[in-house]
């Protein structure tokens, strides 16, 4: 491993730690045979492969309950009837922090390891883990999990601010990072649905989806500045169960306001009528957004279209990623009418690169990095990937997956990556100082406050804007689209 400092640690690559042997098997390998190849290794559990890639694990606790449950003789019975198919895996690149979540989320000792073809490459389990154990505070997940009311999850949100300060001086990756507190925040999220339910018998029926919208739908938040979210059910749903539904979506609004989280200022949240329906009611209302993108209507499908379930029937998710997919293939002018309402949004830079601040109001001086950067970058390049078919993940995965589509150059690809990843990492920096100081949590930002190179990789991230913006005037011809 090589040498780092403990601050760190949990942004070690899987692969620098991950060095134990995998013992492997055939699925179509005899249950006895199989015994007695862990016994030979010596291990708790084994991995079954076909072509190099893990299809199943099979554990020492499954080899038990087996025996105790079936009545008649095991000699026949081959590894495939006992293993379990349904794989926690991670990348051999991810970082450590996403192992120990993964492990604490779904309670288990091990995890296989992958490359980026699906390849088993190794196995690393929660004693490896221990051996470089520190005060990290990674290790926060785990008072998550077992956090018994929304005061303690309040107290829990606070300390995930500490812990993003802590993270920011390991210099780590802006990517990484804001995947970390992705995940922090939906383990917040879900436990405090479980106490919803265990604690107040306020609970989403089956046959229904809470779904976080926007930035959280798309695993980029910063800090949590307002809820973003909606609830999908069946077209079947009993009228008991509508109002279940309607009960959680209140709840889970004011719960999530009382640990930290802002009410949305648009309202644009599961607790309102109008983002609470049915599959079909979305539907419905999805294809109106498309076919008549008024200026609401561009607001509230830019927010809608990265849709994630955060909880609930999974299956939602891709049928109304499919439908808007779908919905806009067959109209000819959506693209660029969204096109030319994200270009109205130009990088605060005029004549020579200078900046262009706020000449009035309380932000007088400051830049808006989030008007002026942030937001065009990710709704243009959201709107290029569902062009493109490309629908979830992040705003640097659709980029990824742009390139390897040759939608999107090399040269672009760099551009625009750098510019997003800059912005978010000064747009979190300044939100993280405003809390330390007692301010409001806001998007701006002081030009005169920065250090010369700050200034230049700012200027340089809006240069960045101004090529997306470029890319989407060419793409969809809007120079030459009535006014």
């Amino acid at each position: 491993m090589p040498t780092t400092s403990e601050d760190s640690l949990f942004f070690i690559p899987v692969k620098e730690v991950c060095h134990r042997s995998v013992v492997t098997c055939s699925p179509d390998l005899s249950l006895i045979e199989m015994a007695r190849l862990m016994m030979v290794h010596n291990i708790s559990g084994i991995v079954a492969v076909t072509d190099g890639k893990p299809v199943g694990i099979v554990s020492v606790r499954d080899l038990r309950n087996l025996i105790a449950e079936v009545t008649g003789s095991i000699e026949t019975l081959t590894v495939r009837y006992v293993m379990k198919t349904e794989l926690i895996t991670i990348r051999s690149s991810d970082y450590l922090f996403k192992a120990i979540f993964l492990m604490a989320k779904h309670n288990i000792h091990r995890l296989i390891v992958v490359d980026e073809f699906n390849t088993l490459t190794g196995v690393i389990t929660d004693a490896d883990l221990m051996r470089i154990q520190t005060s990290s505070p990674l290790y926060l997940v785990q008072e998550i999990e077992s956090a018994g009311s929304i005061d303690q999850l309040r107290i829990l949100g606070q300390k995930m601010t500490g812990m993003l300060r802590y993270a920011l001086k390991t210099n780590a990756d802006t990517p990484s990072l804001i995947q970390l507190i992705s995940h922090f925040n939906d383990a917040l999220t879900q436990r405090l649905i479980y106490i919803l339910d265990s604690k107040q018998n306020v609970r989403l029926p089956s046959g229904a989806a809470y779904l976080s919208l926007g930035s959280e739908g798309r695993q980029e938040q910063t800090l949590r500045t307002d809820q973003d979210s909606a609830i999908v059910y069946r077209d079947d749903l009993s009228c008991d169960d509508i109002l279940a539904v309607r009960r959680f979506a209140d709840e889970i609004v004011t719960a999530l306001e009382n640990i930290g989280v802002p009410l949305c200022p648009g309202n644009m949240m599961a607790s309102n009528p109008e983002w609470c329906h049915s599959l079909s009611e979305w539907k419905q209302l999805v294809e109106q957004w498309i076919n008549r993108p008024d200026a609401d209507a561009t607001v509230h499908f830019g927010v809608f279209q990265d849709l994630r379930v955060m909880y609930g029937d999974v299956s939602f998710e891709a049928e109304l990623q499919e439908f808007i997919c779908e919905c806009t293939r067959r109209n000819a002018i959506f693209f660029p009418s969204m096109a030319r309402n994200i270009v109205r949004f130009k990088p605060p830079l005029g004549m020579f690169g200078r900046f262009q601040v706020e000449k009035k109001g309380d932000q007088r001086g400051k830049l808006d990095l989030k008007k002026g950067g942030v937001f065009a970058l990710t709704r243009g390049i959201s709107l290029i990937a569902l062009e493109s078919g490309i629908t979830g993940g992040t705003t640097w995965s659709k980029l990824e997956r742009l390139n390897h589509l040759h939608v999107v150059s090399d040269h672009d690809l760099e551009t625009l990556s750098e510019a997003f990843t800059f912005l978010v990492k000064m747009r979190l920096n300044k939100q993280l100082i405003a809390l330390s100081s007692g301010r409001p949590v806001d998007n701006f930002v002081d030009p005169m406050v920065l250090m010369d190179r700050e200034r230049d990789q700012l200027r340089a991230a809006f240069k960045g804007v101004d090529t997306l913006l470029h890319i989407l005037k060419s793409r969809y011809q809007l120079d030459m689209m009535a006014r």
